[in-house]
């Protein structure tokens, strides 16, 4: 089953570098897909080029650096919108103490139905 990529050779796309490589080069994805881009940092927000494509992978070459956060370059941005960030702090301790039973009866011959099977 053949993967089909979202990213053509020429087109430009604004990313945000999400990483750098061994090699020093920027590590962007355009929904999901690598495009490797030199000459960026970490947590810049870049309009590349693509100049080349692969199967897995794609290389790219800086055009512009951007002010804002492009708003669908990466899988990250989509999730953000559909999901909110909350700390442990914000959940009320009551509201997941009762869902679970926390009275658990201890037994002393926990297991011991196992033990007779080995014996057969």
């Amino acid at each position: 089953m053949e993967q089909q990529v979202p990213v053509k050779e020429g087109q430009e796309y604004e990313v945000e570098v999400q990483a750098v490589g061994a090699k020093g080069d920027g590590i962007c994805r355009v929904r999901g897909f690598v495009v490797f881009v030199p000459g960026v940092k970490k947590g810049d927000y870049v309009k590349i080029k693509v100049k080349k494509v692969l199967a897995k992978a794609a290389f790219g070459e800086f055009v512009a650096k951007l002010d804002k956060k492009p708003a669908s370059s990466s899988h990250s941005s989509s999730r953000s919108k559909n999901f909110a960030t909350v700390k442990v702090s914000d959940i009320p301790r009551e509201s997941y103490k009762k869902e679970y039973k926390t009275d658990i009866e201890e037994t002393d011959d926990f297991g011991a139905d196992f033990e007779d099977d080995d014996e057969m």
